[in-house]
């Protein structure tokens, strides 16, 4: 069923502190270009002052002015983030505060399925705008990757960046804006392949000592999760395709997750994706957990890559293991 759902704004925030691959050189101790080498990522931005609120809050009132809206007009606010700035309260309340709305009362509450969040809140936003229950919801995704990092991993410490984006869904008047369709697949015996394990109820805050720090960091086995990628996406894929009988090149756009320049070179390989086909952001942002597939829309719609009744497809994979993609008509 396709639902009537149109993409009224998109926005996005970095951070001011913009770190380059050489300074990253210099942090991770390795050759000069390893990390270029390595990640093709040549700036990604880091927090210094910023909130993970704050950004989510600048970015959403650029989304909210990209669609001429004001927040008054808002019926949702829905955090789509991995990283959240706290344990409780949920981000998306703070992101409410930040943004001045505090006494507005519109319901607010977060998201969660790591680098695929934005993809998850959007369908299931989607649904609630199609049937009414809202007719508008800011959907942002705020995250910042730069405080959880172990600076021993460096493959995976010289991919991240930090970053905000939001989008603002609404009900379509007419038949050009549509959602088409939209899948998740997740796959757990995947699920310590890349991970946090500190912070939660199983190894409480409280339990912190410097023996056990490592596991308050991100923690990746990126070959791991490589192998299941490459062998899972092409299956997931064909099944996103056949279920509205298309084909890759009916695709003005596919704006993936950004990764890695070598989860790039799989998209690229394994699912056929032509190069001008592919929205990669890597370079000059890194890889910004769920922020990444949303930075790249607006990036997509910035620079004119796609117009309104283009088909476009987002793709990812995330932590769990999961894949998931939406189908659309911008």
């Amino acid at each position: 069923m396709a639902l009537r759902v149109r993409i009224a704004g998109t926005g996005t925030y970095l951070p001011e502190c913009l770190i380059t691959d050489a300074e990253m050189d210099a942090r991770l101790q390795v050759k000069p270009g390893w990390v270029n080498k390595k990640t093709n990522v040549v700036k990604r931005h880091f927090i210094q002052n910023e909130t993970a609120s704050r950004m989510g809050a600048k970015a959403a009132r650029r989304a909210l002015d990209a669609a001429g809206l004001e927040f008054a007009q808002i019926d949702c606010l829905v955090c789509t983030s991995a990283t959240m700035e706290q344990p409780i309260p949920c981000t998306a309340s703070l992101i409410q505060k930040a943004l001045g709305q505090e006494q507005s009362g519109v319901p607010s509450f977060d998201v969660n399925s790591t680098c695929l969040s934005f993809v998850a809140g959007l369908d299931m936003m989607s649904y609630m705008v199609h049937a009414g229950r809202y007719r508008r919801v800011l959907l942002i995704a705020t995250e910042v990757a730069s405080k959880g990092l172990n600076w021993q991993q460096k493959e995976s410490a010289a991919l991240f960046g930090d970053g905000a984006a939001a989008v603002v869904i609404e009900r379509s008047e007419d038949d050009c804006s549509r959602i088409l369709h939209a899948a998740m697949e997740t796959y757990s015996s995947g699920a310590h392949y890349s991970e946090i394990r500190g912070g939660g109820s199983a190894m409480h805050a409280s339990k912190y000592t410097e023996a056990t720090a490592a596991d308050y960091l991100f923690d990746m086995n990126g070959e791991a999760i490589f192998r299941m990628a490459s062998k899972l996406l092409p299956d997931f894929l064909q099944g996103m395709l056949g279920a509205t009988g298309s084909r890759i090149g009916d695709y003005r756009l596919v704006i993936p997750h950004q990764g890695s320049a070598m989860a790039m070179r799989l998209l690229r390989r394994k699912l056929g994706i032509a190069e001008e086909q592919l929205m990669y952001i890597t370079p000059d942002h890194g890889n910004t957990i769920a922020a990444s597939i949303p930075m790249g829309l607006h990036e997509a719609i910035r620079q004119g890559r796609i117009q309104r009744g283009d088909r476009v497809l987002l793709l990812g994979t995330s932590a769990g293991f999961s894949m998931g993609g939406i189908d659309f008509v911008y």
